[in-house]
């Protein structure tokens, strides 16, 4: 039974393919911390509760 080794040009592909990966990963997360993005989340669900609240309101007094 032949043995498939890796060589050592694919050891050091594959190690740098993993670092790579993983300093891209540590690199996005330390870019997206710079954006303020729960102020626009906060925004957008009080304006989806007011919509609620205007539509609650309207069929309220369409039945009335």
């Amino acid at each position: 039974m032949g043995e498939d080794k890796l060589e050592t040009w694919q050891i050091i592909l594959i190690i740098v393919a993993v670092l790579g990966y993983i300093i891209g990963n540590i690199m996005l997360l330390k870019y997206a911390t710079k954006f303020n993005v729960k102020d626009k989340i906060d925004k957008q669900i009080k304006s989806d509760d007011a919509e609620e609240n205007d539509q609650q309101d309207s069929t309220q007094n369409e039945k009335h």
